[in-house]
């Protein structure tokens, strides 16, 4: 089935072009979805890597965008850049709009169970599976053999899947019929545990503070989602530090100033197995 996407803003910048998209998303109960890409200077016959960039709860396809420090650096590397939203909006589900880490702006990119989610709430669907056939259809000079994915915060939750309490346990039971035991499925505590012999490249980044803590490829709170739980998982499965890196980064807070801090190093990272 055929994707119509409109065009409906293009700015240069960095000597690329960040262009807006918006389509009826299936996954999304038909509801338009808007997302970002940007594509680095290029010659004719050039073709750039994906690196697609989940964000954080209350956030937009346009936060990272303006606030992040992206675009210089993926235009140094050559990769393109692809933002998604965080939810599906207008949905006029049950409760989506009463708190500011449920429903609007915080769809935890997993594909809700629950009746009163599900017709709706479908971001890992939207991300893993139906955004690609949009990109596809564009026909940007897009090389859909390399792709890679990172986050920030419930995006990092997205992009390695932690499910620890409380934060998790709002999410999954709130969009999962089968609560917290189905919410495994998404636990990347789980999942990297039943990785054992596959070959793995993760970076983390994350600041330990009273209740926050930031990470590259994946932001927790660090009273709620437990990155050191994700290490010792990965340790326990024999991943060595070159492939699963888990660093606190002192002194640093939840918000985009540590993202455009160590965001050159992360698309660094993800750069050196894009070209590979």
């Amino acid at each position: 089935m055929s994707v119509s996407v409109t065009k409906i803003a293009s700015n240069k910048t960095f000597g690329g072009i960040l262009s807006k998209y918006t389509f009826k998303a299936d996954s999304l109960g038909g509801l338009d979805a808007k997302f970002n890409v940007f594509l680095p200077s290029a010659s004719e016959s050039s073709k750039f890597p994906i690196l697609y960039y989940l964000a954080g709860l209350e956030c937009t396809e346009d936060t990272a965008p303006w606030k992040g420090g992206f675009l210089r650096d993926a235009a140094q590397e050559g990769i393109a850049l692809v933002f998604p939203d965080t939810s599906p909006r207008g949905a006029g589900a049950e409760g989506e709009d009463d708190s500011w880490d449920f429903g609007t702006g915080a769809g935890f990119y997993i594909n809700a169970t629950n009746p009163i989610y599900s017709k709706h709430y479908n971001m890992y669907d939207y991300v893993v599976k139906e955004l690609p056939k949009a990109l596809q259809s564009l026909d940007l000079p897009l090389d859909f053999t390399r792709e890679s994915i990172f986050g920030h915060s419930m995006g990092g939750h997205g992009a390695i899947s932690l499910y620890l309490p409380p934060w998790g346990q709002k999410a999954f039971t709130g969009y999962l019929t089968g609560g917290i035991d189905e919410g495994k499925a998404y636990d990347s505590t789980e999942l990297i545990a039943s990785a054992k012999g596959k070959n793995l490249n993760i970076l983390i980044d994350y600041v330990r503070r009273p209740l926050r803590s930031v990470t590259r490829i994946n932001s927790t709170k660090a009273g709620q989602l437990l990155p050191e739980n994700f290490s010792a998982a990965a340790r326990s499965a024999g991943f060595t530090e070159s492939q699963v890196d888990v660093r606190e980064q002192p002194g640093y807070d939840h918000s985009y100033y540590f993202i455009s801090t160590f965001v050159p190093e992360h698309i660094k990272f993800h750069s050196k197995f894009l070209k590979a």
